[in-house]
């Protein structure tokens, strides 16, 4: 009995990690983080709204992490971006599982976008140009936003 217990914790909590690996700041604001670049677009001009692209090292990446606590996953950042912005994340952990299909792509895309560290932030205009290449910045979501509202003012 204690064996199926212990078994049954284990495979529970395999389970609940698994779950939570996934999750995305989505997830935990309520926010829909796209995860391909061409879709994302799509709704960027169905909206017309300007996207914000995030490369991030989820799991590894002090700076990401930094950046994920600090704006990306608060609930200011989410009520401004709900409404203002179409959010792409491409994640390259190192413990989290991906298929070779979305490694692959997230590698094309990095390639594609010539990025050379972890977080970079790329803001966007509603057909996918890129506006700015940013990452983390210290001060919050209040910060963070007003950081992105210029640079697409600055753009226009």
């Amino acid at each position: 009995m204690k064996k199926v217990s212990i078994l049954l914790i284990a495979i529970l909590f395999l389970f609940g990690c698994s779950d939570s690996n996934k999750s995305t700041a989505g997830d935990k604001t309520g926010l829909k983080w796209y995860t391909n670049i061409d879709e994302a677009v799509k709704v960027a001009q169905k909206e017309d709204r300007p996207i914000l692209l995030q490369f991030s090292g989820s799991d590894w990446c002090k700076w990401c992490i930094k950046l994920n606590n600090e704006v990306l996953h608060t609930k200011e950042f989410a009520d401004y971006a709900k409404d203002n912005l179409v959010l792409i994340n491409l994640d390259f952990p190192r413990t989290i599982p991906q298929s070779d299909e979305v490694k692959a792509y997230n590698q094309s895309m990095a390639e594609k976008y010539g990025i050379r560290g972890f977080p970079t932030v790329l803001l966007m205009d509603k057909d996918g140009n890129v506006v700015l290449v940013t990452g983390y910045q210290p001060g919050g979501p209040k910060a963070y936003i007003q950081h992105i509202k210029d640079a697409y003012k600055t753009k226009g």
